[in-house]
């Protein structure tokens, strides 16, 4: 008798609630709210079960539908629910390059594409095949970030980009160069008109997976005013402790960068904050020597100059002495 009332109940539920949904349905017909019909929302639930949300995400997500069902389309609200709602499905949040990259992770193959990119700076190749080899053991990105210290052209970035490659997972650079506001890093509260997540959450949406290789590119090169202090807000994002739940402002829900790796670059460590530079390990990329110069010119810039120029090597023959 129990179990027969609780299905009436919520049988009697359910057909309640499927009634107002058709009242509502004419309702916005007859007022021209064709836009924002069933089926529009229809569409954003069945987003929301197939992107894997974590089920707290998922409840926001609900109640922001149910504010713009609620609303007519000439409020101006509508497209500010939209574009939060877009930016929820947009994001990867269950779907990666798969943590079984860490474990088919081969050593030597590593070793060959950043042989392959970049001749000489044994030293520091080592040190990245020392933090592949504890992440492959770990099976997890978790740990220290890496800070490529160096003037510019030595290779930094290239160097971020090899790793992505060897992991076989996506790169994505975010440059840190003038930014002074830390809205920058955590996004704007969606109060403000205009707006946005902020870098780290753009980073990730643009890559569509949530464990790319992700190079924060001149980190020296911030600064603050009174709009905030942007290397305070990068704590946070670089803090393996903390980051599992990493809010922006714009977001509103907690984000899992745990699984991101992050690299950062610098031309000098003057200017950068000292809590900051404890998060990471300085790898100092001083330069090369004159005959890692020439093998350097002969093997990578040479032709690549060939082929932005169209010419073949028979074309024209540059010697040593010359280089």
């Amino acid at each position: 008798v129990e179990i027969r009332d609780k299905l009436s109940q919520k049988m009697g539920k359910q057909q309640r609630e499927a009634i107002l949904r058709e009242q509502m349905r004419t309702i916005r017909e007859e007022l021209g709210d064709s836009k924002n019909s069933e089926g529009e929302s229809d569409d954003y639930r069945k987003k929301f079960d197939s992107i894997g949300m974590p089920e707290e995400v998922k409840k926001i997500a609900i109640d922001e539908l149910d504010r713009l069902e609620s609303m007519g389309n000439n409020s101006a609200e509508t497209h500010i629910i939209r574009n939060y709602l877009d930016l929820l499905c947009a994001l990867p949040w269950a779907k990666s390059s798969g943590d079984e990259t860490l474990e088919k992770l081969e050593l030597q193959d590593a070793r060959d594409s950043l042989n392959r990119d970049h001749y000489g700076l044994d030293k520091i190749k080592n040190r990245i095949l020392q933090h592949l080899a504890v992440m492959k053991l770990k099976k997890s990105s978790k740990g220290q970030i890496l800070l490529f210290v160096g003037p510019p052209g030595v290779g930094k970035t290239s160097l971020g980009q090899s790793i992505a490659k060897a992991l076989g997972r996506k790169f994505v650079r975010g440059s840190l160069g003038g930014v002074r506001d830390d809205a920058e890093i955590r996004g704007h509260r969606r109060t403000y008109i205009g707006a946005m997540p902020g870098r780290i959450i753009q980073g990730i949406k643009r890559a569509g997976e949530n464990n790319p290789v992700f190079m924060l590119d001149e980190i020296d090169k911030m600064s603050m005013d009174f709009r905030g202090d942007p290397s305070s807000a990068l704590l946070e994002v670089l803090d393996p402790e903390q980051n599992a739940t990493f809010l922006d402002h714009y977001l509103d829900v907690p984000f899992d960068l745990s699984k991101v790796l992050f690299i950062a670059t610098a031309n000098s460590l003057d200017s950068i904050p000292g809590p900051l530079l404890d998060r990471m390990e300085v790898i100092d990329l001083s330069g090369y020597t004159t005959a890692e110069k020439l093998h350097i010119a002969k093997n990578h810039l040479i032709p690549k100059q060939f082929e932005d120029h169209n010419l073949t090597p028979a074309q024209l023959v540059i010697s040593d002495e010359a280089l």
